[in-house]
């Protein structure tokens, strides 16, 4: 059987910490383990908040080309910046048939106890979105109790006007940016009939 390629990923919030130890670790696992490792990630003085990490992005785009059949981390918080990062990250590797480690976490979805211990933080996370969804629907049903309007308020047109300046040859952008509007909203309401004028006022 051919060994597992694994890539590993470290990363430390300063320069002046050391991913070393990370490195050790991760290294000693996949040889414990019989893997090979073929890429190793390092993000430097990345903090574990930023949407855009420069070397996980890179690991998550050399996963879509399927360069390796692992991913290995030093812990969970290393690697993901919440639960559900770690879940959607994780849901990503398993459609692509790649493995996830991280060693001080009990998590290793290539061992049938690891996939458990997964499915329970998918689960938690799913409960979670479902009360965030629950709770903003609830939210929401209460103020239209009260009456209150829900959504953005919509943009006046001054449709009148809008006709004119078409008539005189404006484009849609022109009148658009005359009448203070998007040029998606001003479409919307010319689809609308002008407002008849009762008999008398012509």
């Amino acid at each position: 059987m051919n060994a597992k390629k694994v890539a590993v990923y470290a990363r430390v919030s300063t320069s002046e910490q050391h991913h070393e130890m990370q490195l050790d670790g991760l290294r000693e696992f996949a040889r414990n383990r019989g893997w090979t490792i073929v890429a190793e990630y390092i993000d430097v003085g990345v903090s574990g908040a930023k949407d855009r990490r420069p070397k996980l992005d890179e690991l998550m785009r050399d996963a879509r080309r399927r360069k390796f059949s692992v991913v290995a981390c030093w812990k969970f918080d290393r690697f993901a910046r919440s639960v559900k990062h770690l879940v959607t990250a994780l849901d990503e590797f398993n459609s692509l048939g790649i493995d996830f480690v991280s060693l001080h976490d009990a998590i290793d979805t290539s061992t049938p106890t690891g996939r458990f211990t997964f499915s329970i933080i998918a689960a938690v996370a799913e409960l979670e979105r479902e009360l965030i969804r629950s709770r903003v629907k609830a939210g929401l049903d209460a103020a239209r109790r009260r009456g209150r309007r829900i959504g953005r308020p919509r943009v006046r047109v001054d449709l009148e006007r809008a006709h004119q300046l078409r008539a005189e040859g404006q484009s849609y952008a022109a009148v658009a940016k005359a009448l203070g509007v998007g040029v998606g909203t001003l479409h919307a309401a010319l689809r609308e009939p002008l407002p008849e004028v009762p008999s008398g006022e012509a």
